[in-house]
């Protein structure tokens, strides 16, 4: 059991019968009433993110997870597929399993999955990946007074803000737990 004076960011428990890993949370005291957390959690089996309160001092099931190294291979509709690097397994994830994490996919990246009794729930991507802009609008010297950034368009999808200077088909570095530019690559 973890009570909410333990509580920290990334801490997976078991909130009204559900898997949950905390986002933030934040201990707040009332004036003339007692304290409250208030907790911003992600559901590990649908993707959901709920807001949630409780009193201070609540126990909660502290929820351990096992991790193994997999591989990127391929996406079929809404499903990912996943090879396990030590069984050979074909794993499939949801989209909705997934999150934001769907952004940074690319062939044969190699990263974590997370499972609950053997139950594949979601990833853990690596703190930086390098992705290689698909699109971006020509940037002008000029343009500002100082050093400006404009939208580029990664060969995932996503959509980042970089420096003026990069164009089309350059490599950069991008932070996954943020989504933003770190580096040119």
């Amino acid at each position: 059991m973890i009570s909410t004076g333990d509580l920290k960011k990334g801490v997976t428990i078991e909130f009204e019968g559900q898997l949950c890993s905390i986002l933030e949370w934040q201990h707040v005291k009332i004036g003339r009433g007692g304290a409250i957390v208030r907790m911003k959690l992600r559901n590990l089996r649908s993707g959901a993110t709920v807001d949630r309160t409780c009193d201070a001092g609540d126990k909660f099931k502290r929820v351990y997870l096992d991790r193994s190294h997999v591989t990127y291979q391929y996406q079929d509709g809404d499903q990912y597929h996943f090879m396990d690097t030590s069984t050979y397994d074909d794993i499939v994830l949801t989209e909705a399993q997934l999150g934001d994490a769907k952004n940074y996919l690319i062939d044969n990246l190699e990263l974590d999955i997370i499972r609950y009794e053997d139950e594949p729930i979601s990833v853990e991507l690596p703190e930086k990946l390098v992705l290689r802009i698909t699109y971006t609008e020509p940037g002008f010297k000029g343009d500002t007074a100082t050093g400006g950034t404009k939208p580029a368009t990664t060969e995932t999808g996503l959509v980042v803000q970089v420096p003026l200077f990069l164009s089309t088909d350059d490599l950069i570095r991008v932070n996954t737990t943020t989504g933003a530019y770190v580096e040119r690559a």
